[in-house]
């Protein structure tokens, strides 16, 4: 006969079915049945943190005499198993739960009781592993956790590495003259360095801006329990709790200033999703620059030609797309869309709590992860190795009329307006129709309109209306 592939499990509404080999409880298992909404499930990183708050929890409790110490021990055990992903398929919740996350936070309760309970000691999920805590601290803590856990261990690294990457290129291009363009039209000269040099800013400006988010972002709930009044928590449990979580991760976590802020409001998720945003922003500009430039090879720019990663076409043989810049727009509009959920989100702070926390959880890691994989690509499969194509920007500037800018101090607005007009009417380049229409030496001329000496700006030729 074959085992039976459920057990009995009972919580404060009764008994139901639990799968056989499922470490989860009752109130879990009720969470499943009544959420069959999208098959999404909260991110590892965010059930990496919940597990970590639990650890860290049990070992505050123990120091205070709370909890006994063989029980603290067997749930630090247990959570750092969970923490460490050995039990990821126990997280079985849909995203769309109930909106404190109550399911998820039981679920975490359950699986660590039922783990810890290996050890041969009576391991309750509410009394001992959830000791001082409620699930409406413990998953705003959760959001602000796992945002700062893949902040400093994923994208911080990877908007550096894309900065660094940037950076190196805009040195090997600094002398590389090409025809810059606003309302993408031709105007006057820069230098790839400069051009890149922008990208590079955007980036570390994003980078200064996550920072800055870290001192309301380090600051967490935990110790506020139902409402924010710290009902059934210790009074030294927050601080306790923050010294060991602190210790975990290495990042440095502070108990909340005012927990009826840090329960009602996810102010700070919201400000940290507008930050990512800006980055995204930025990715979103760097990327279609990348295209722009890319695009041809014969009929388009053709400033560059990207790394050619894979075929572009079912039905044109030959062609090559440019892919990464592709692919990054798109997490760059997710990255968008997202901030739009979490700030719908950040508003449903009903009273004492808010309740839109599992989406806001999910949105907002998922951002940081789509930001910080796509960063790496975008710095090493596209900008790291495009060939630039120097025929082709010297071409461009050479009859690029709008070089006649640098002779208006020497010959006025109105005249290389016209000169302009008649270098592009004929098709020739700007130095051969200046020459022609005004009594400026071709030395002096060649030296106005000198591309590298125009990307340098400041004032050529002195002034006055002659020629």
């Amino acid at each position: 006969m074959s085992p039976p592939s459920f057990r009995i499990e009972r919580d404060s509404m009764g008994e139901l079915n639990v799968p056989a080999e499922a470490l989860w409880g009752a109130q879990t298992q009720r969470a499943v049945e009544n959420f069959p909404i999208s098959g999404l499930t909260l991110p590892r990183g965010f059930i990496r943190a919940v597990a970590l708050i639990k650890r860290a929890a049990a070992a505050a409790n123990a120091q205070l005499g709370l909890l006994a110490s063989d029980i603290a021990e067997a749930i630090e055990r247990a959570a750092q198993e969970v923490a460490g992903g050995a039990h990821d398929a126990q997280f079985p919740i849909d995203v769309f739960q109930t909106g404190s996350g109550t399911s998820t936070n039981m679920n975490a309760n359950e699986v660590i009781a039922h783990l810890a309970a290996r050890a041969g000691l009576a391991v309750h999920p509410n009394d001992h592993v959830n000791m001082g805590q409620s699930s409406n601290d413990v998953i705003p803590t959760a959001i602000h956790v796992s945002a700062a856990l893949l902040l400093h261990e994923q994208l911080l690294p990877s908007l550096h590495h894309l900065a660094r990457v940037i950076a190196q290129r805009e040195q090997e291009l600094a002398a590389v003259v090409k025809t810059g363009r606003t309302h993408l039209m031709d105007a006057m000269p820069v230098t790839l360095g400069q051009e890149l040099s922008g990208w590079r800013t955007q980036i570390e400006n994003g980078t200064a801006r996550l920072r800055a988010v870290e001192p309301r972002l380090l600051r967490l709930a935990q110790g506020g329990t139902a409402v924010g009044t710290g009902i059934n928590a210790h009074p030294g449990f927050a601080a306790a709790f923050c010294r060991e979580l602190s210790a975990l991760t290495g990042i440095g976590f502070e108990p909340s200033r005012n927990y009826f802020e840090s329960l009602s409001a996810q102010d700070a998720a919201v400000e940290l999703s507008g930050q990512l945003k800006v980055v995204a922003v930025s990715v979103m500009k760097i990327a279609n620059d990348l295209r722009w430039m890319n695009s041809g090879p014969l009929a388009g720019l053709g400033e560059i030609a990207l790394p050619a990663l894979q075929p572009g076409s079912s039905i044109m043989p030959g062609k090559v797309n440019p892919v990464i810049p592709e692919a990054a727009a798109m997490v760059a509009a997710q990255v968008i869309g997202n901030d739009t959920t979490i700030t719908i989100a950040g508003q449903s702070g009903n009273f004492q709590l808010n309740v839109m926390l599992p989406l806001i959880a999910y949105n907002l890691l998922a951002s940081i992860r789509l930001l910080a994989n796509v960063s790496r690509l975008l710095a090493d499969r596209a900008i790291a190795g495009f060939e630039v194509n120097r025929a082709r920007l010297a071409e461009a500037l050479d009859r690029n009329p709008i070089l006649v800018t640098a002779l208006n101090p020497v010959i006025g607005y109105e005249k290389g307006a016209a000169i302009a007009k008649k270098a592009y009417a004929e098709g020739k380049p700007i130095r051969e129709v200046a020459a022609r229409e005004t009594a400026l030496p071709r030395e002096q001329l060649d030296a106005l309109l000198d591309p590298a000496e125009l990307t340098r700006g400041g004032l050529k030729g002195g002034t006055g209306g002659g020629g």
